[in-house]
């Protein structure tokens, strides 16, 4: 089940127990990153860039309801 991303009027909230606040998203990302390792070389990224990014699930936190995730108007978006 495809769950689309919040928005700035928008935010997930679970249909089963009424979360709005915990969940699991398992998402696939494909980006460009640069890396900057120390002289030690330990590595640093210092730059993202996101090509593309897809969520797969969405599981609720309190009850792990997976397909039960819908979007809601967040409070006071209308105004």
């Amino acid at each position: 089940m495809a769950v689309p991303l919040p928005t700035a009027e928008t935010r997930w909230r679970c249909t089963l127990c009424g979360n709005l606040t915990r969940f699991d998203v398992t998402r696939q990302s494909k980006v460009v990153e640069y890396v900057h390792l120390d002289l030690a070389g330990d590595p640093k990224v210092e730059e993202r860039e996101v090509l593309s990014e897809s969520i797969e699930s969405v599981r609720c936190r309190w009850c792990n309801a997976v397909d039960q995730i819908e979007l809601v108007d967040r409070p006071g978006a209308n105004a």
